[in-house]
């Protein structure tokens, strides 16, 4: 039994509170991996830290002891009451009760000046991919991601484009940063235990893309429907969705010299950028 695990129950049975299951609540109760996410955050007193999630409190009370300021979103207004008797007395604390997905992130940056803005979370799975790509799409002057996510689905997102674990996620997650794992964590590691194991990851936003694209929109688009029918070759499933002609996408793959029988799977960012380009 650890401190974290102690802590945990504890609070749990103050407030007699349970995890939400609707709300893909699993409650962190392993010191090891709280450490790892705290130190691979690499978080000083010049960093405004956004937590998405926070429940307990268990990773703010870690956060809030090396950050500038932390700004936590959470959803559960179960967990407003704990979280504002817990840290009421952190001057370097706030608490917003929404939805991640809903709440404008570029004003709550721009009205907290801080050398730099860094996102860490440990994710509800069933809207991982949905609140990662807000945080990338919306292009927010953020410099790091570290999250807590299902195994399966960090090893497609830090995956290499072009490698058998890769999907479309992988595509849009590569044009805007870096990725790399920090730790897998095993289903013991939470209250309760979830059904599949997890991993942290951290992403290192890019200053500029990998690839220069005319179009971002047609870009992501492109590499969506190849995915959506990745069993058929890319010339076919783009033809099917009426992106482009069969025509004109084998005409661009023989003029790249690309494979015409090539799977959406198989071809780099780079080739996509060519391909978008030229359509």
């Amino acid at each position: 039994m650890n401190d974290t695990y102690i802590e945990t129950m504890n609070i749990m049975k103050k407030y007699k509170i349970k995890a939400d299951k609707s709300l893909g609540q699993n409650f962190l109760i392993d010191s090891e991996v709280l450490e790892k996410i705290v130190n691979s955050s690499e978080i000083n007193e010049k960093d405004l830290v956004i937590e998405i999630g926070p429940g307990l409190g268990t990773l703010t009370n870690e956060l809030l002891e090396k950050a500038g300021k932390v700004i936590a979103v959470e959803l559960d207004k179960r967990m407003i009451k704990i979280l504002k008797d817990r840290f009421i007395q952190y001057s370097n604390f706030e608490l917003i009760n929404d939805d991640i997905l809903k709440v404008n992130l570029k004003d709550i940056i721009r009205n907290n000046q801080y050398e730099s803005v860094k996102i860490v979370a440990n994710l509800p799975y069933y809207i991982t991919t949905p609140i990662i790509m807000k945080l990338l799409e919306e292009k927010l002057p953020i410099k790091s991601i570290t999250v807590m996510v299902q195994k399966e689905v960090a090893d497609r997102i830090i995956s290499i484009p072009g490698d058998k674990e890769c999907g479309a996620i992988t595509y849009s997650v590569f044009y805007y940063s870096t990725g790399n794992k920090i730790i897998d964590v095993p289903k013991d590691s939470f209250i309760p235990a979830p059904e599949v194991n997890s991993c942290v990851i951290k992403l290192n936003i890019r200053r500029e893309p990998p690839v220069k694209v005319n179009d971002e929109q047609k870009f992501f688009k492109l590499i969506k429907v190849a995915f959506m029918q990745r069993r058929k070759v890319f010339a076919n499933a783009v033809a099917n969705s009426g992106f482009a002609s069969k025509e004109n996408i084998l005409h661009i793959l023989q003029e790249l010299k690309i494979d015409e029988k090539i799977r959406g799977e198989k071809i780099t960012i780079e080739q996509f950028a060519k391909i978008a380009n030229m359509i």
